[in-house]
């Protein structure tokens, strides 16, 4: 009975040393900037292409061209992957998406486009231009940044999520 105690009150001193070791703070910390710098994304085709048009557009406009981010790019592909797994086309969510760029990188204001079914860059962008509410969010000239993700489904039509922020 003595032993068994004694077991069990050793036991109990160790799980208790090692919680009282262990808290949040574990002393790593990581840089934002230099991890979002890191970050690489690889673009698909018709997402250059998206980007290009949508530049060329803003620049025979008189507004700045857009610098891409591939952090926002991350971001934008959640909700694609999202949107082709509940096969709808929506902005659920997207205040959360909202806020990530918030913290991660500085958001000041964040627009979001979302499209469905195109087949190629050129016809996503004419839908988003010939949409009132597409075409302002394009032409807003407080966004800085952007970013793309396309997902393609089973039968070869395409989700679109463009992503804009000002910094």
């Amino acid at each position: 009975m003595n032993l068994l105690k004694s077991n069990l009150l050793l036991l109990v001193a160790v799980v208790l040393t090692m919680s009282a070791c262990s808290n949040e703070d574990d002393g790593i910390y990581f840089d934002k900037v230099n991890q979002i710098s890191e970050l690489k994304v690889e673009y698909s085709e018709i997402e250059l292409e998206i980007l290009d048009l949508v530049n060329n557009y803003r620049s025979e406009r008189g507004l700045n061209e857009l610098q891409t981010l591939d952090f926002i790019s991350t971001i934008a592909k959640t909700h694609t992957t999202y949107m082709l797994e509940t096969g709808l086309v929506n902005h659920d969510n997207f205040p959360e998406r909202n806020e990530k760029l918030v913290r991660t990188v500085g958001a000041k204001n964040v627009g979001e486009n979302v499209a469905y079914g195109y087949y190629s860059a050129q016809g996503v962008f004419d839908a988003w231009i010939a949409s009132e509410h597409h075409r302002e969010i394009i032409e807003n000239d407080s966004y800085t940044h952007f970013g793309i993700s396309t997902e393609c489904n089973t039968t070869g039509r395409n989700y679109f999520t463009q992503m804009f922020i000002k910094k």
